[in-house]
């Protein structure tokens, strides 16, 4: 059975490894610096097997050229899209690759950046900066519609597969969740959990599909009451009130909250 740890990285990043107990080697999911892994290789005995990259931005790609010198024949996934130039093995949405034996297959997310993919199968989900535990990434490239189209693959997953994302941004974003669902009693609980959490400097990850469905307004843009907690000015009033525009409009909120 594989095993995920998380490595700390600046101040609020996870570079997430990969192993299990059949042999020695590791693979992380964006290393934004090499001194983490490295210190971690080390300690625990394990070797560089590969590396997986969810799209190009410096905190989730710096680390790889030095982690490539110091195990210059490991294999660098990523997307075949991305701007980032050390990919070697570019992956398409559909693709299926073999970490440590576990089949895990390519989902395009785009909305965070244009080249954001993320890594799935029924009990994991590497989501980047796209799905985060009570929100969501900020969206430098992409459109609210094409983010909104991305989290329905997320959602489209089993209620327990586990959700590993890149940031522990988990307290920020439930603020964010209480002030647009005030009265949801699952969010509540949620944060009292990860209050506790982050006081003793615990991590808050990883959560479920399960969990995020409940809490997470980002998540839960398909319920046609979602936005009425927000101030009008951030409201896309439409009469079609599509989902997308749900998002649009908390999205919106998020940036200024």
């Amino acid at each position: 059975m594989v095993q995920v740890k998380a490595i700390k990285a600046f101040s609020d990043n996870y570079i997430w490894c990969l192993t299990t107990e059949q042999n020695n080697q590791a693979w992380v999911i964006d290393p934004g610096q090499s001194a983490p892994v490295l210190e971690h290789l080390a300690q625990h005995n394990l070797t560089l097997g590969g590396i997986l990259i969810t799209h190009h931005h410096y905190d989730h790609t710096d680390g790889v050229a030095q982690l490539v010198k110091q195990y210059p024949n490991i294999a660098v996934y990523g997307p075949s899209n991305s701007p980032f130039e050390g990919i070697t093995t570019p992956l398409n949405e559909g693709d299926t690759i073999s970490v440590l034996s576990i089949p895990f297959e390519i989902i395009a997310t785009p909305g965070h950046t244009l080249d954001h993919i993320c890594y799935i199968n029924d009990e994991l989900a590497f989501t980047g900066d796209t799905l985060f535990s009570g929100g969501c990434g900020r969206l430098f490239e992409g459109s609210p519609e094409q983010m909104w189209h991305s989290f329905n693959k997320l959602r489209a997953l089993p209620s327990d597969c586990k959700v590993y994302c890149t940031h522990e941004y988990t307290q920020a974003n439930l603020a964010f969740a209480k002030a647009v669902e005030p009265r949801n009693p699952e969010l509540l609980a949620y944060s009292e959990q990860v209050e506790k959490l982050r006081k003793d400097d615990e991590i808050s990850l990883p959560s479920t599909i399960g969990q995020e469905l409940k809490i997470n307004p980002f998540m839960r843009s398909n319920l046609p009451n979602i936005t009425e907690s927000l101030p009008k000015e951030y409201c896309l009033v439409t009469k079609n009130n599509e989902p997308w525009e749900n998002f649009a409009s908390l999205r919106k909120f998020k940036d200024n909250f």
